[in-house]
């Protein structure tokens, strides 16, 4: 690779969707890569470096926008994700509005903004999901701003009930607590497979998808149909359990109880894809399996991962 090579700043570098940004650049080798991330000797960001990445003390918290600034100069694109916040007292709006601000005025010529859907909008006020429209209302924001840009959209993401909505075993039987009613077909995707091949293509051929919106999904699917194929894959007793309900929630992750802000956020989630669909209509839910064939299935990422019901963490800083 050249020093000539167009400059990528990925904020948010440690993260699923960065560290899949990152480590595809880098492969594909035809972009140099700047990860910025909130502690550069954490095992991901020396991982990132080792591969041949410039990692950037760039925490994505407010009060380092001269630490964004200083990120940003020299990068002709940027990819920007605003971590996960809480929902009581959240400045995930204001930090992505910073973090755009902070790309333009270091002269990025292109940003690729990770967003979702407006639920607040869609619901006419009727569903809490600030962190889908916080990063509805930053995509707004980026577009009022001089620089081009183009919007990737990803589905729930697979590792959610790796991480969060975890199974455990009763008996000789694996119970998956999962967040949507058993027979309802949701887009899922892998965000560290199917993130940095989105990207390139998008910075690859900026012409064809400046101001697109674009989603990411892997496989559209139901709680039945994944517990299904988790059998299959894994010869393991599996059976779904209801986690969609405020009840059902409370059954399988009692610890919810304390934050009900963050509960009514999660319940206002799930509600929102089962009500208006996850994905507003029109959306081209079939582009990344075009334009990226190696998107993993449901039943390719418990191949692929081995995954057999245990917690995991992706362990990101």
């Amino acid at each position: 690779m050249t020093s000539t090579a167009p400059l990528v700043a990925v904020a948010g570098g440690t993260s699923k969707q960065g560290r899949s940004v990152v480590r595809t650049l880098l492969a594909d080798g035809r972009f140099r890569v700047r990860a910025l991330t909130r502690d550069p000797s954490s095992p991901q960001a020396r991982e990132l470096a080792r591969l041949g990445a410039d990692v950037a003390a760039a925490p994505l918290e407010p009060g380092h926008d001269d630490e964004w600034f200083a990120a940003f100069t020299g990068a002709r694109n940027a990819f920007l994700v605003t971590p996960p916040t809480p929902p009581e007292n959240s400045c995930e709006f204001e930090l992505g509005c910073r973090l755009a601000d902070a790309a333009v005025r270091a002269g990025v010529e292109h940003i690729v903004f990770s967003t979702l859907e407006n639920v607040d909008e869609i619901s006419g006020g009727k569903l809490f999901a600030p962190h889908f429209t916080d990063k509805a209302r930053i995509a707004d924001h980026i577009r009022t701003l001089p620089v081009a840009h183009t919007f990737v959209m990803l589905a729930f993401f697979y590792t959610n009930l790796l991480e969060y909505y975890v199974p455990r075993m009763e008996d000789d039987v694996l119970l998956l607590p999962i967040y949507l009613p058993e027979d309802f077909r949701a887009p899922f995707v892998d965000p560290l497979t199917a993130t940095g091949p989105a990207v390139l293509e998008i910075l690859t051929h900026p012409e064809l998808y400046q101001g697109e919106t674009l989603p990411l999904v892997g496989d559209i699917i139901s709680p039945r149909e994944m517990v299904e194929t988790f059998q299959r894959v894994t010869g393991i007793r599996a059976e779904y359990r209801n986690a969609f309900t405020r009840d059902g929630l409370l059954r399988w992750f009692p610890e919810f109880a304390s934050d009900e802000l963050q509960m009514k956020e999660l319940l206002g989630m799930v509600n929102y894809a089962v009500d208006h669909g996850y994905f507003r209509l029109g959306r081209d839910l079939e582009w990344s399996r075009r334009i990226t064939p190696e998107a993993l299935t449901w039943e390719q990422f418990l191949r692929a991962t081995g995954w057999q019901g245990k917690r995991t963490s992706f362990n990101a800083s």
